[in-house]
């Protein structure tokens, strides 16, 4: 993986505009604006990044979803595969593994803002889940994928109070490195249900 594709992409500013300039192409264009919307509605301190425009976006059949946005999303302004940490490196690869296209994939998080200080991040608590759960469903109806993948508890908890049969599930672990430094036989596990995909 080279170019706008690899792990890291997001470090290199030019990468970083580029994908700033494209926030109102077609694809992406409904979720920018449901991103903005949200914007206004927190609070100011609430940082929600952006989606990719380098994934599927309304287009795509695979909706991943994690926990919530990291300080490498805040500083890129991307839910992305290319943010330039560990979690997103190892989900680029595992999906180049799986061989799923980009355009079939877009990535969110089931808490769309930032739950830190600048200093430190703190696991979504289940009054957060609360607060995310109107998004996250007007999320749901501005897609129409054919399956969703949980990532993590956090993700699978937030997502137990919905009631769809729209869309097949797959519940997977969290590709953290502090996952799978610890329990690497995982890296494994999420790269299978990627593959049944």
């Amino acid at each position: 993986m080279t170019g706008p594709n690899a792990p890291y992409a997001l470090a290199d500013s030019v990468e970083r505009d580029s994908r700033t300039s494209r926030l109102h192409e077609t694809h992406v264009a409904t979720l920018t604006d449901m991103v903005i919307k949200m914007r206004k509605e927190k609070r100011p301190d609430y940082f929600i990044p952006n989606f990719d425009p380098c994934d599927g976006g309304i287009n795509s059949r695979v909706l991943i979803l994690m926990e919530a946005p990291g300080p490498k999303a805040m500083a890129s302004g991307f839910v992305s595969r290319n943010n330039p940490d560990p979690t997103a490196s190892n989900l680029c690869k595992i999906l180049h593994e799986a061989q799923i296209p980009r355009r079939d994939t877009v990535i969110w998080n089931v808490v769309p803002w930032y739950l830190g200080d600048g200093k430190h991040i703190h696991a979504a608590k289940p009054k957060d889940l609360a607060e995310a759960r109107a998004d996250l469903e007007a999320l749901f109806n501005l897609l129409n994928v054919e399956a969703v993948v949980l990532l993590g508890k956090k993700a699978q908890a937030a997502y137990a109070s919905f009631k769809t049969d729209n869309f097949v599930v797959h519940r997977t672990h969290h590709p953290s490195a502090q996952v799978l430094n610890i329990r690497p036989h995982r890296r494994d596990e999420i790269l299978n249900t990627f593959r049944k995909i």
